[in-house]
């Protein structure tokens, strides 16, 4: 359960970050990123190209992506990853839910689900 939820959150923080790179096109403003471009941006008034990097590269995929790996690779080493991260993403997608509906919050609640499951039962048999 533990690896599902691993590979689940992973391809979710992936599939994001790809996902507004490509599809939303935000990758057509890299030159006004790595130009300097945004030095000056005022976060309540963001520009297309402060948006997009927002929406891609500064958004929440990267660190998701991050998570999903240190649960798999937790997971390899036969170490259950703490509660607190199935609490946290549990509450996060609660909030994404209420906020956002039209996002892919169900896939984060199964993988919350596998995950805690799987914590809960790894400590059990410990």
């Amino acid at each position: 359960m533990i690896k599902w939820a691993g590979w689940l959150i992973t391809l979710c923080g992936i599939a994001h970050t790809i996902g507004a790179l490509t599809v939303e096109k935000a990758a057509r403003h890299a030159g006004t990123w790595f130009s300097g471009g945004l030095w000056e941006e005022e976060l309540s008034e963001l520009s297309p190209a402060g948006g997009a990097y927002f929406l891609s590269l500064d958004s929440f995929g990267v660190p998701l992506t991050l998570v999903g790996l240190t649960v798999l690779w937790l997971e390899r080493r036969g170490i259950a990853p703490p509660m607190f991260i199935a609490w946290i993403l549990g509450a996060w997608t609660l909030l994404d839910a209420v906020v956002l509906p039209f996002t892919p919050w169900p896939l984060f609640v199964i993988a919350v689900v596998l995950l805690a499951t799987g914590i809960r039962r790894a400590k059990a048999a410990s």
